[in-house]
């Protein structure tokens, strides 16, 4: 009698080789697309649906100091490329250019491939933030059916059209039967549930639609179970980390721990992952089977906060080491490198860490801090770095690059991008 596949009878039988912290590196960086060379023309869609073939999942974020979250993984990747390109495939399609993203969340809220959608609402994902509004639906169910008939009538449509249309253009008063802010509340709850999602977008302002006025017929057809959703999702996980410990194939689409442990146990029996050990890392790895390790890993890429390579701290630290945390929500005196820095990969280290922003008023890439890593060249980074922070300023439209005084590497970047 076949003994069932569990994570705690896998976890029992585990062995595998040892592979050294250099060759856990390159797989991780050849899975996430640096190990590709970038296009010699133009980066087409083509070029992106590589990328996406790597990275599986790209992060959406509100912030736009530099550039939007969004946009920075495939400069990192491809270089100078059209903003176009990801906006057509996500927000914009035509009969000739169809849709390749929709909008979920996945690690957060994020692009991800339209094919993915059914393994995202199997419920091999645990309901997020969303789920804490069930009071506010219970309570006006109504408004609910309210919301869906303005999208289904009006959309792709915005919150604040949304309420206009309820209150026929007129502004209700406090204590109304309902405020503004619960219509922005059922809007997002009616996305986690994926009764909405994302037609386009305004600016960055999301503009809600039905699902099938959005995805393919056979997408939307699709069911997939809980632990069918958890074993596809962890194995894209796999995909794009190359080697990885099953924490951090979890955190890649945020499943539960129970989910994720089942799917590995799972995946290791198909032959799909195979159990390594890395020197260095305290719990036990996981190599995906196609991912290989080039010799060496060349070229340059700055890396925005959230790109899918170092959006896991601890795994960023393993892998690197390089301590990396975000900045942002640290008040001003308090902040050791800055508001949005960005790590600057370098033959596949990460040699320093600057803090941008994008002044378009002054049409200047500002850089106000910049940090070379320890026992880093200052030379040859320095060099390197002013070479990328030029392509980054000419792909932003921006006519230069202005380097502050903070940080050790600040006096000779400057005198590099002069």
């Amino acid at each position: 009698m076949t003994r069932p596949v569990t994570a705690e009878r896998v976890s029992k039988e585990l062995t595998g080789p040892t592979l050294s912290p250099d060759v856990a590196r390159r797989i991780a960086l050849a899975a996430q697309g640096f190990a590709d060379p970038r296009p010699a023309t133009t980066p087409n869609r083509r070029h992106l649906q590589r990328v996406l073939s790597r990275v599986q999942v790209i992060q959406l974020d509100s912030v736009n100091v530099a550039v939007r979250a969004h946009y920075a993984p495939l400069f990192a990747r491809l270089g100078a490329y059209e903003p176009a390109l990801i906006d057509d495939a996500a927000w914009s399609p035509s009969p000739r250019r169809p849709r390749l993203l929709v909008e979920y969340w996945a690690h957060e809220a994020s692009l991800v491939p339209v094919e993915d959608w059914p393994l995202l609402h199997s419920g091999a994902k645990p309901r997020g933030w969303w789920r804490g509004y069930h009071q506010l639906i219970d309570r006006t169910p109504a408004l609910v059916d309210d919301v869906l008939a303005v999208v289904k009538e009006s959309g792709p449509i915005g919150a604040g059209a949304i309420e206009r249309e309820l209150t026929g253009g007129a502004r209700r008063t406090p204590g109304a039967w309902w405020d503004r802010s619960e219509v922005k509340k059922i809007c997002e709850w009616l996305f986690g549930m994926g009764q909405l999602t994302t037609g386009t977008r305004r600016g960055f302002e999301r503009l809600y639609d039905l699902p099938e006025r959005v995805l393919p017929p056979g997408v939307l057809a699709r069911r997939v179970d809980a632990a069918e959703g958890a074993r596809e999702l962890t194995a894209r996980a796999a995909t794009a980390f190359g080697v990885a410990t099953e924490p951090d194939l979890r955190d890649y689409y945020r499943l539960s721990p129970q989910a994720s442990r089942q799917a590995v146990a799972e995946l290791i029996e198909e032959g799909v992952l195979e159990p390594v050990q890395v020197r260095g890392w305290r719990q036990q790895a996981y190599r995906h089977v196609d991912a290989r390790a080039p010799r060496r890993i060349t070229g340059r890429a700055l890396l925005c906060p959230f790109d899918p390579l170092i959006w896991e701290r601890d795994r960023t630290e393993r892998l690197f080491d390089f301590h990396y945390r975000i900045e942002i929500y640290v008040p001003g005196p308090k902040r050791v490198y800055g508001y949005y820095v960005f790590p600057f990969l370098l033959d596949g280290e990460l040699v320093a860490r600057v803090d941008l922003k994008a002044d378009r008023a002054r049409g200047v890439l500002r850089v106000p801090g910049a940090f070379a890593e320890p026992g880093a060249d200052h030379l040859r980074v320095a060099g390197e770095l002013a070479a990328e922070l030029h392509a980054m300023a000419g792909w932003l439209g921006l006519d230069g690059v202005e380097v502050g005084e903070r940080g050790d590497l600040a006096d000779t970047l400057r005198a590099h991008t002069r």
